[in-house]
């Protein structure tokens, strides 16, 4: 099995504060490519995050309510070889 993270992106919206707002998707989920997995609050604007590729969301590097940034990594995606 091989490993992705699915990282904060740019979201263009520098000079807003950005949280994690909600998961989506719980700890030994499987995800597909495209799915949303976490919502995130930036200032006003609420996006939410597609998994990077198919697999299993097997550890979340982050807690709801919490400060993130821009390239921060969020959670770990295991996926099939």
């Amino acid at each position: 099995m091989s490993r992705i993270e699915l990282c904060l992106p740019e979201l263009g919206l520098d000079d807003q504060p950005i949280t994690l707002s909600m998961w989506l998707v719980p700890r030994g989920a499987r995800v597909a490519a495209g799915e949303r997995v976490v919502e995130v609050l930036a200032g006003p604007a609420t996006v939410d995050l597609p998994s990077p590729a198919d697999g299993v969301l097997v550890k979340r590097l982050v807690d709801e309510d919490e400060p993130i940034v821009v390239g921060q990594p969020l959670a770990v995606i295991e996926m099939p070889l």
